[in-house]
């Protein structure tokens, strides 16, 4: 059986994505900075070479102005075009009076042979760079000023070849300046190599920061899946611990809120369970007990025996009726829309009025409507009526209305019987629970867990209160769809409640 593959950490590709995107930004920034500061040395370059054209044309027009900017040096003799007879001679005198600075070099030709180099060489030397003069004299036959860049043995070099010409001289002089342009750019590769270094720096120090940041970060999505991990069927108690307000910690506070309805359904589960269990016993035991004590030769005997299995399977299948209906009331399956409680109220009136043995009567119509499942509140209403006219004795009055509050509906039925204790007012709302222990009456217990369910599935609840002279008055509460009623109407809402609890 193949392994499967560790997927990466959370943490890992977060601190990826962060250090690629650093990285990406740091590598544009920079190569923009070194472009623009290369292409600005570079144009600096090809100033001083074309301030060379106007050098040299300043001495042959004016030997006593002084020569160019830009690293040229000023002779201390004055020069006198009318003094040479050769351009061989003046370009002699130009070359000493044009000194190359710091980085550059220069050079003399007449008809193509390299004739005089500065005295004081305070640059470099291009006399030996054959494939330079070469070029420059290729580029140069047509007489004018030609501006390149060249790859020598020495380095790259931007250069600028000037022809000169004097009447009277056949010869052709040419005048050659270059620039070291690695020397010239070094500053730009120095400044770009301490960037790299620096952005590598900053890279190592996000990646540490960001380590422990994400771990930090992602402390809670970890305590999460080691929660989830020690989580079982058998103990659903394990809940996250919040800090903070951020998204994580919501996130922490919505687990901690399914776990707790999760825990919650199990918990209902199981005491379904339990329940159901326990109430099966004794239908089973009884049937069980009788057909072992049948004497099947005795025809009365298995009569009787016959009519008590057929009795306990009809209670067995009433019980399987009423835990489906209460699994379908705690499904929240709702249909939810406005509810007419003055409608709903005579509808209830209409279907208990059939109920034998008792006088019914509707003592109030409420007014207004509840957002609700209106078969739901219809099935919960006429329990309470059906629990009410069985636990009452027979020719007793029982009374139903509806009324509304600030609060909310109220959905009431009142009997005249021998009342809940109040001991008993909480547990009779449990599965399979009764107010006194001894069954005088038929039934699952599973009635009043119907209608309490349907009523917290409406977001309401179901209260007991005592009938004044005897018995007990069942109230589902609702809240109401509407944000305020009238006041009159709330006004006789309250008259309403007021007599129909007292």
């Amino acid at each position: 059986m193949s392994r499967s593959t560790r997927p990466v950490p959370a943490r890992v590709r977060i601190l990826s994505a962060i250090l690629a995107v650093a990285c990406v930004g740091l590598a544009i920034v920079g190569s923009v900075t070194f472009v623009v500061q290369r292409e600005q040395a570079i144009s600096n370059v090809d100033e001083r070479l074309k301030t060379q054209v106007k050098s040299l044309q300043a001495v042959a027009q004016d030997p006593t102005a002084p020569a160019g900017s830009d690293g040229a040096s000023e002779a201390t003799d004055e020069l006198d075009i009318n003094q040479y007879s050769s351009i061989d001679e003046y370009l002699n005198a130009v070359v000493a009076r044009l000194v190359p600075a710091r980085n550059e070099a220069s050079l003399a030709l007449v008809d193509g042979v390299p004739r005089w180099v500065p005295s004081t060489l305070s640059g470099f030397s291009i006399e030996d760079q054959h494939e330079l003069i070469d070029r420059a004299i290729a580029e140069t036959e047509g007489g004018a000023t030609k501006m390149g860049t060249i790859a020598t043995d020495i380095g790259s070099l931007r250069y600028i070849a000037i022809p000169v010409s004097m009447p009277g001289d056949p010869r052709q002089g040419l005048y050659l300046r270059a620039i070291d342009l690695g020397a010239e750019l070094q500053p730009v590769t120095f400044a770009m190599t301490t960037y790299i270094i620096a952005a590598l720096v900053v890279l190592a120090a996000v990646g540490v920061v960001g380590w422990f940041v994400t771990g930090r970060l992602l402390s809670p999505i970890r305590h999460l899946r080691e929660t989830a991990d020690s989580i079982s069927i058998s103990d659903l108690s394990a809940r996250l611990e919040p800090h903070g307000n951020d998204d994580i910690a919501d996130l922490s506070r919505t687990v901690n809120s399914m776990l707790d309805r999760l825990e919650g359904s199990v918990d209902v589960q199981r005491q379904l369970l339990d329940d159901v269990r326990h109430e099966l016993k004794t239908p089973i035991t009884i049937v069980r007990g009788h057909l072992e004590l049948m004497n099947p030769r005795d025809a009365v005997d298995v009569a009787s025996a016959r009519d008590i299995g057929i009795s306990e399977l009809d209670r067995l299948a009433r019980l399987v009726e009423d835990i489906d209906l209460l699994a379908a009331a705690e499904a929240d399956s709702y249909t939810m829309s406005p509810v007419d409680l003055a409608a709903l109220t005579a509808r209830v009136g209409e279907l208990v009025a059939v109920i034998p043995d008792h006088t019914w009567t509707v003592e109030a119509h409420a007014s207004g409507t509840v957002a609700g499942d209106s078969d739901r509140l219809l099935q919960a209403w006429l329990q309470l009526a059906d629990n009410a006219a069985k636990y009452t004795p027979a020719g007793s009055p029982i009374e139903i209305g509806s009324s509304t509050r600030a609060d909310g509906a109220r959905l009431w039925v009142r009997d005249h019987g021998a009342g809940i204790p109040p001991a008993a007012r909480v547990r009779i709302f449990r599965r399979f629970d009764r107010a006194h222990i001894h069954r005088t009456v038929g039934g699952s217990g599973l009635g009043l867990a119907i209608v309490d369910a349907i009523a917290k599935g409406h977001g309401g609840h179901c209260a007991v209160t005592d009938t004044p002279g005897g018995g007990a008055t069942f109230t589902i509460h609702l809240p109401l769809s509407e944000a305020e009623l009238p006041a009159p109407v709330r006004a006789g809402d309250v008259v309403l409640q007021r007599e129909a609890s007292g």
